[in-house]
């Protein structure tokens, strides 16, 4: 299965958001099928990273739509974005990838993160870079030109009925509906009407 084009990333956040839930994120052999996203946009979020820092700005200058952006969160996890970028409006954004459900390499998967528990192994940003091995070193790298990192369709996808929730883990724009997650799936982070 091919990566998704670049032109998929050429939209705004939130429908990128949305419509990932059910794709895959692949890296080196390992792969899951995306449970949970959270859409941040330039405009009018003071969470997003380009409301705020220059050097992120910088970033979506200078880097097409689909490329990942990799940041080390409180000095202790990497967490995994990918680039947007509304071609209507020109406004920017990042897509962050919050919770897998392991569907290849799971054997290096669990000695990656120290753990047998399927649900527990990719439910929550820093708990799937660290299963699929992502790390600082893959920051800028494309997710649209091969299939060894790359965000792709599943090959076999469920049907994942939808729901919408408030972001997690954020100290800012708080209030804004623009997690995503597959309805009822155990392997979320954090449930629907969960998030404090």
């Amino acid at each position: 299965m091919r990566p998704f084009s670049p032109d998929f990333f050429t939209r705004d956040p939130l429908a990128c958001a949305r419509e990932l839930i059910g794709a895959e994120l692949v890296h080196e052999g390992c792969s899951g099928l995306i449970l949970e996203t959270e859409a941040y946009h330039e405009v009018d979020d003071p969470a997003c990273h380009l409301f705020t820092r220059p050097s992120a700005r910088a970033f979506a200058r200078n880097h097409p739509p689909g490329t990942a952006y990799v940041y080390l969160n409180y000095g202790v996890h990497w967490l995994v974005n990918v680039l947007c970028l509304d071609e209507r409006t020109g406004h920017a954004g990042f897509v962050l990838f919050r919770a897998l459900d392991p569907l290849a390499g799971i054997d290096r998967m669990e000695e990656q993160r120290g753990t047998t528990d399927l649900r527990r192994l990719c439910s929550g940003p820093g708990k799937l870079t660290a299963a699929l091995g992502i790390h600082g070193g893959h920051h800028e790298q494309s997710l649209v030109s091969d299939t060894v990192f790359c965000l792709r369709p599943s090959r076999s996808a469920p049907s994942l009925a939808i729901a919408t929730d408030r972001r997690i883990g954020i100290s800012a724009g708080q209030d804004l509906p623009w997690r995503f997650l597959a309805k009822d799936h155990p392997g979320v982070s954090v449930p629907v009407g969960k998030a404090r």
